[in-house]
């Protein structure tokens, strides 16, 4: 074999992997468009929810930028779907068992998130650390049901005009359609177990401020 050849081929291979590289990239995009689209979610909606600018989304959905693994657990909770979904994998059988060490969390919006259940069933399940004041001016609106449990610090709920603290043990079970308002009043922040219905609607991320 030639060795002078060593060099083209090394080339060729190169040119080969960054062709398939922005085919991936350019797929990814469109994924993430679709999904979004499907969800019946703006592009300044869905951005909200993972805590981007609108701006830095439509360059991820036009393949312009590479999303990080956090951001695409955040495009994954927002749209409803396995992450392996918009990675365009085809998904095996869930574990019924979820672990306490996995996966690592995600922030997103000033909060933490880490799943405490099986992604793309009908109940999202989630732990969740609020800091305090973070989001303490959005109202949410949403179709759907949702369950709290405050594992440890103070919760102030607000369930239309009703405000409610809440401490560890309390917990909460209210329709989402009702306006509300998490806030962590108190240092430390308020870590909750929360589980919602993962309904799909136009008006999904109605926030009030």
């Amino acid at each position: 074999m030639d060795d002078a050849t060593a060099p083209l081929r090394a080339a060729e291979t190169g040119a080969l992997d960054e062709d398939a590289l922005a085919a991936d990239l350019a797929a990814l995009g469109t994924r993430l468009r679709e999904r979004r689209l499907r969800s019946g979610l703006t592009l300044e909606a869905a951005a909200a929810r993972v805590g981007l600018s609108p701006a830095h989304l439509s360059r991820l959905e036009t393949s312009k930028r590479q999303p990080s693994l956090p951001v695409l657990l955040g495009l994954s909770r927002a749209y409803g779907v396995p992450m392996e979904s918009l990675l365009g994998e085809g998904r095996a059988e869930a574990s019924a068992i979820i672990r306490g060490g996995a996966p690592e969390p995600a922030p997103a919006g000033g909060w933490t998130y880490r799943p405490a259940g099986a992604p793309g069933r009908a109940l999202q399940a989630l732990r969740i650390h609020v800091p305090p004041r973070v989001q303490d001016a959005v109202v949410r609106v949403h179709p759907g049901e949702e369950w709290l449990y405050v594992l440890s610090g103070t919760l102030e709920l607000t369930l239309d005009r009703e405000q409610h603290l809440l401490g560890p043990g309390d917990a909460a079970h209210f329709d989402s359609m009702r306006p509300h308002r998490l806030v962590a009043p108190h240092r430390g922040g308020v870590d909750l177990l929360f589980v919602h219905s993962l309904l799909q609607s136009p008006h999904a991320e109605l926030c009030l401020p």
